[in-house]
């Protein structure tokens, strides 16, 4: 699904636009294009992901749950390119 429709045109939930403007508020500096493990796994990093998450307790149906991410969005899913986000 996700690499079948251009992304500006796929909506995950009803609030995304929200979860976005959320993220950037909480993250305003973090490289989306090209990830770092360690800002998304550090002790600092998850009291950081902790809180932005549960904001949307109650809101986003499973949204506590994991997901995969590409580390460079220019490349695909590998096991090298790819990283566990909890």
């Amino acid at each position: 699904l996700i690499s079948s429709v251009d992304p500006k045109f796929l909506n995950l939930t009803k609030v995304d636009d929200q979860i976005y403007s959320e993220f950037r508020k909480s993250f305003k500096d973090l490289k989306i294009d090209v990830l770092d493990p360690e800002e998304l796994k550090s002790e600092s990093a998850k009291e950081k992901w902790r809180p932005f998450c549960l904001r949307f307790e109650g809101v986003v149906e499973d949204f506590n749950y994991g997901t995969l991410l590409r580390l460079d969005c220019r490349k695909g899913y590998t096991e090298e390119n790819t990283i566990f986000g909890e």
